[in-house]
């Protein structure tokens, strides 16, 4: 006996629905996995494997932003690349390559792992194509009352993209592309060279 589906196009044959995963589900896999991955829509995404530029300027970001706003009057704590953000109202988990907290950070989970109240988020582009997949994640980052910059990082030449909240709803983009120049925080009030975030970057 012919089994039909057999001759079905393979274009024509239904697709194998993606399985939806709660977040306590992705959360638990996430623990014992050995590469990163985020959370969007009920689905866990595998992170791509991050190359050296791209960790390199991580570092260096984060290790700048931190020395920066020890000088201020109030209390910043910066995480790391391995920090987890919680969307609340999206139900769902990303990864950033560098984030700055204002005073004590919130978390949605008593284990800690969820953050959900960062002011400052920091993506190292690993290709300028990959933009408008940061962009995509910036409008994620919109859903939370407490950011207030999000800043976007080409590894392959000296540019630097920054998106300053000025009022609810209305951010001002600021585009450095001169190695010589420095880049402000406008949301803390400090600046950073361009030659120290790209320090050890053949450009």
């Amino acid at each position: 006996m012919v089994n039909i589906i057999d001759h079905i196009p393979i274009s024509f044959q239904p697709k194998r629905k993606p399985r939806i995963y709660s977040l306590v589900e992705y959360m638990r896999l996430e623990a014992k996995s050995k590469n990163k991955h985020e959370f969007i829509n009920g689905q866990i995404i595998k992170m791509p494997q991050a190359k050296a530029p791209h960790n390199i300027i991580s570092i260096n970001i984060a290790s700048e932003m931190r020395l920066g706003l020890k000088k201020l009057p109030n209390k910043y704590v910066v995480f790391s690349s391995d920090q987890q953000v919680y969307f609340p109202s999206l139900d769902e988990a990303v990864y950033a390559d560098a984030l700055a907290v204002c005073e004590k950070p919130l978390y949605w989970d008593i284990d800690k792992l969820l953050l959900i109240n960062p002011i400052i988020v920091v993506e190292v582009l690993s290709k300028s194509s990959f933009r408008d997949a940061c962009i995509g994640k910036f409008d994620k980052y919109k859903s939370l009352e407490s950011i207030r910059e999000y800043i976007l990082i080409r590894q392959e030449e000296p540019y630097v993209e920054i998106w300053f909240k000025e009022s609810p709803g209305h951010w001002i983009e600021t585009i450095v592309k001169d190695i010589t120049k420095s880049i402000t925080l406008q949301s803390v009030g400090i600046q950073i060279t361009m030659q120290d975030i790209y320090e050890n970057i053949d450009l």
